[in-house]
């Protein structure tokens, strides 16, 4: 089980991940909006901790960019801030849980272990197309009886497409989802990403619209 801690406070920051090293945890540990965004575009996290009042960037854009770039990863939301109208801000952004700083370390994992609990449990629906299956409470991707492997992603650039079947989808929308619009990558990038979809999946499953994007299916006119 991975976590990512995102907490500008250095000396809580420690103190979290030494009683998430101590359950056996893996533990990811960054400071601000930016680097949280890096770390999740790369990485597969059972749960995120997140402090939404962090130096510069707030938080909430963080958890915003998840639910927006089909990140459905179980956020629980650590604060100094305990206003109602500032949780309720938080819930809507998509976060799991809300816990209010100063807290007891063992209400943080057991909080831990309820949003986790909460998120396999959660009714997802199963996106198809053909014999492909993307399990989005799962992160898991059949095709036919096989389970395919793939990097968070490639999982984000099919699940965009798997989601709009019979629409081209350009290059530059795929590039936004997958990675934000402030992200500064190789262009070629999202190509590459079709490519290794394509070695997984199959070459019938992902048509090249010349000049415009990607498809699954026939481009609708």
């Amino acid at each position: 089980m991975q976590l990512l801690l995102v907490e500008d406070d250095p000396m809580l920051g420690e103190t979290i991940c030494a009683g998430a090293r101590l359950s056996a945890w893996r533990v990811d540990h960054v400071c601000d909006a930016a680097s949280a965004r890096a770390a999740l575009v790369n990485h597969a996290y059972s749960v995120v901790l997140l402090d939404i009042g962090l130096a510069g960037e707030s938080g909430l854009t963080v958890l915003r960019a998840m639910r927006e770039h089909y990140d459905a990863t179980p956020v629980l939301i650590l604060t100094a801030r305990g206003q109602l109208s500032e949780r309720i801000a938080g819930l809507d952004a998509g976060a799991d849980d809300y816990l209010v700083k100063p807290f007891q370390f063992d209400e943080l994992w057991a909080r831990v272990r309820s949003v986790i609990r909460r998120s396999q449990g959660r009714v997802i629906p199963v996106v198809t197309y053909g014999d492909v299956r993307v399990d989005r409470g799962r992160r898991v991707v059949h095709r036919g009886e096989a389970e395919v492997v793939l990097s968070a992603n490639e999982y984000r650039t099919l699940l965009a497409l798997m989601e709009r079947p019979g629409h081209v989808v350009t290059r530059d929308h795929l590039h936004d989802l997958v990675y934000g619009t402030a992200s500064a990558v190789e262009s070629n990038t999202i190509a590459v990403f079709i490519h290794q979809l394509r070695r997984k999946l199959g070459d019938d499953l992902i048509r090249t619209v010349h000049g415009l994007g990607y498809v699954i299916g026939q481009p609708t006119a």
